[in-house]
């Protein structure tokens, strides 16, 4: 990501509405912690996710603040619209919790009204509870959701990210198609995927391909292996395609020579439940309706028990080891979908007992008339052969 991936007037529009919404939570600060959100706000995308990173996301239009380590400052300088980058550790040991509270008190904010991110993949324990004993004389609240729930609607430019991310995953899978061989190993035509998708300009994942084949397409999240492909094997198989950090992810089901009964059944089962869910999508419709008609389907279909997932979720721009939002359709969500929002349909059947199992998952737009499908690679069974 970079600054100059999108206008600087989207930019703006993005750090008003979030400002719009401190105002009226009554905070004087933001702590941003979650890189996708630090992205958002400033084009800052650099690889520090895995280090201690912070923006100090003012109420008031000061100056913008952020903080990483050492060695990625010249990148955010030149690549992000931070007012201010500071930089901690590299040519010696410095306690990023620290230098964090030592920037807040050259802004006079050690006692104010402070909101605090605290995404699960992004800050440790460890840092949390340093953060927790330097604000011990601010208020601080749980802001982890404010700026996340206002990208879940994504605007025209974001759209058209991830309309080239959904081309890039379909050139992933053509080529997943084309590399079935009798013989080959799962990790081989992963590797040839992986490598025509950054040839088209993907990005590196956010998150590892999925890649089972025979006994193992009962695991949901089989990362490939050295197991040589067979005659008679069924095989799922999901990844994303990533353009400037925006993903669209696709699975689909392959069976080398003539499919089992079984097979038929769970592709059929996974299908039909995929196509519900969709048709149910609209402006309007609870995240939760949309997983029971699609539950409905694995029901009437002897599947239910084996529904062992989400039937879909957003999917934001991602940094590992994701690239979900926390919208879900499953039982109890209480969201709601929203027009231009990007989230994936993927009800599954996984079966340990027989060492069978599938999903099929494509991206949609939610549209005013219904659910827009962004991978034009068929969702049917093909057979290799």
């Amino acid at each position: 990501m970079s600054k100059h991936f999108f206008e600087l007037s989207e930019f703006r529009e993005r750090q008003r509405r979030v400002r719009k919404v401190m105002q009226a939570r009554g905070l004087d600060v933001l702590l941003v912690i979650n890189p996708v959100n630090i992205m958002y706000l400033t084009g800052a995308a650099a690889k520090a996710y895995q280090v201690f990173q912070c923006l100090f996301f003012t109420t008031e239009e000061k100056p913008t603040t952020l903080m990483l380590r050492l060695g990625d400052v010249a990148e955010m300088i030149d690549h992000s619209i931070c007012d201010e980058v500071r930089g901690w550790g590299g040519r010696k040991f410095e306690d990023p919790t620290v230098v964090m509270k030592d920037i807040l008190a050259k802004k006079d904010l050690l006692t104010a009204r402070i909101g605090l991110e605290m995404p699960s993949y992004y800050l440790s324990a460890h840092n949390y509870l340093k953060i927790v004993a330097a604000l011990s004389d601010a208020k601080v609240s749980d802001e982890t959701y404010l700026i996340e729930r206002l990208k879940f609607v994504k605007s025209p430019a974001e759209l058209a990210y991830i309309r080239q991310a959904a081309e890039i995953a379909d050139i992933g899978m053509n080529t997943i198609g084309a590399g079935l061989k009798l013989g080959a190993t799962e990790r081989e035509v992963a590797a040839a995927a992986h490598g025509a998708m950054m040839a088209a300009g993907g990005d590196s994942p956010a998150s590892p391909m999925n890649f089972v084949s025979g006994e193992r397409t009962c695991y949901a999240h089989g990362l490939p292996s050295d197991r040589a492909l067979k005659e008679g094997d069924f095989i799922h198989v999901e990844f994303g395609g990533q353009y400037r950090r925006y993903c669209s992810t696709i699975a689909r089901h392959f069976n080398m020579g003539e499919p089992s009964r079984r097979a038929l059944e769970v592709h059929k089962a996974t299908y039909d439940a995929s196509i519900a869910a969709m048709n149910k999508m609209r402006p309007g419709v609870r995240a939760e309706d949309v997983h029971k008609e699609a539950v409905a389907v694995l029901r009437d279909a002897g599947f239910e028990q084996y529904n062992l997932h989400t039937t879909g979720y957003g999917i934001a721009p991602g940094f590992p080891p994701a690239w979900g939002e926390s919208i879900n359709m499953f039982y109890g969500s209480e969201d709601i979908l929203e027009e231009n929002m990007v989230l994936s349909v993927e009800p599954p059947v996984f079966i340990h007992a027989e060492r069978i199992g599938g999903r099929l998952i494509d991206c949609v737009i939610v549209k005013k008339d219904g659910a827009e499908i962004l991978s034009r690679y068929s969702a049917d069974l093909r057979i290799i052969g």
